[in-house]
């Protein structure tokens, strides 16, 4: 429930309460109550005419409901409006349809594992520089020197924190100002299209916590071992193994099934691993790539007894005249057998229809999954396309 007075937005409190991994007081979405807004309607507006705009411009005058879907992945909750990786965020995926929410898998000095995209974007993803733990950073804030062309820096990895410190935290939209003389400058840099609307709270998570308030939504999750420095590693005590390792056993621990997990690495030795000691996670292990330098081919990566690869989408479509296509490296992952998961819409990595990308995405190269800042774009399309 949102009211609006006066240009006050209150939000109710089972949106905004604190994350308890005892109770979390959310209710799964339903049929009845999935919510798309406007955006959906706004990127068909701005399509060509066509086949495409004819049809989803019909599903959107005549369809009463959405369904969720598991083609629509919560690329770290919803980080286009949402700060990314907090309660908050992953609730209003689930409420966008998103069938699958993601949770990026860092860890603190004290080896607990926690949402984090990166072992080291404390600094722009949380309010830490204003708080008295800022000292503890790798690398304590400095101001940018325009005179000598210096600009402003500052480094706080997960591994400089204990858990509880960690929680303490709150979570903001994730940017920074290079040209920044003070904390308040540095941290105040929201790129203009996203928002800070909705960044007054913010709510940390563990990746346990992660893990409970999923199963309350009912999605399904997909958890990305974060690969850490050398430090990080030592700070905690771990080995990468052990970290790979200790995710897993946290699904199991909390009795997920492992049909509902969709672990993912950049490093195909994590993939790997989990193929071999944890084959019923292994079989839905997703092996994320950004370039094709330096990279298996398909018929090697299925050699290898992974089953699902998830290249940046911009390797799987491209532009044949005004129209978008798949190219020839997304045939050839499909001939391999190899399922598609891709990432990430709405975060402008072409300049292409969001709407477009998706309806290929999903209907020639039959991706199984499709990362979005903003969900609903995704769960849109795959309830009005076939």
């Amino acid at each position: 429930m949102i009211r609006f007075k006066t240009g006050f937005v209150f939000l109710s409190i089972s949106l905004i309460a604190a994350c308890d991994s005892e109770s979390l007081d959310i209710e799964a979405p339903t049929e009845a109550n999935i919510q798309l807004g406007p955006r959906p309607a706004y990127l068909v507006d701005q399509l060509a005419e066509g086949e495409l705009k004819d049809n989803l411009t019909s599903c959107l005058n005549n369809r009463s409901h959405f369904e969720k879907s598991e083609l629509s992945i919560g690329h770290r909750g919803a980080p286009l409006m949402f700060p990314e990786h907090t309660k908050e965020s992953y609730v209003a995926a689930a409420r966008m349809g998103a069938g699958v929410l993601e949770c990026d898998v860092a860890f603190t000095s004290d080896a607990e594992l926690v949402c984090r995209h990166s072992h080291s974007d404390l600094h722009t993803t949380t309010n830490v520089l204003a708080t008295e733990l800022a000292d503890k950073c790798s690398i304590p804030f400095t101001p940018a020197d325009e005179l000598n062309g210096v600009k402003a820096q500052a480094e706080c990895r997960t591994s400089d924190f204990t858990l509880a410190e960690f929680k303490s935290l709150q979570g903001k939209m994730d940017a920074y100002n290079p040209n920044a003389t003070t904390v308040a400058e540095y941290m105040d840099a929201t790129p203009s299209y996203r928002t800070d609307l909705y960044a007054g709270t913010g709510t940390l998570m563990t990746h346990r916590e992660s893990i409970a308030l999923f199963k309350e939504l009912g999605v399904k999750m997909t958890p990305e071992l974060k690969t850490p420095d050398a430090q990080d590693l030592a700070a905690a005590g771990l080995t990468q193994e052990e970290f790979a390792q200790k995710m897993i056993q946290e699904y199991i621990d909390a009795g997920v099934a492992p049909s509902d997990v969709y672990p993912q690495s950049f490093l195909i030795d994590d993939v790997e691993y989990w193929v071999a000691n944890t084959p019923e996670f292994g079989e839905q292990g997703v092996y994320l790539t950004f370039s094709l330098n330096n990279v298996p081919t398909p018929a090697e990566i299925v050699e290898k007894g992974i089953n699902i690869i998830a290249p940046i989408y911009p390797l799987l479509v491209t532009k044949s005249g005004d129209e978008v296509v798949a190219t020839d490296y997304a045939n050839e992952i499909k001939e391999s057998g190899l399922d598609i998961i891709t990432w990430t819409i709405e975060r402008q990595y072409t300049d292409y229809n969001e709407l477009e990308v998706v309806n290929v995405l999903k209907n020639d190269i039959n991706a199984i999954g499709i990362f979005s800042d903003w969900p609903a774009t995704v769960t849109f399309v795959d309830n009005c396309t076939e």
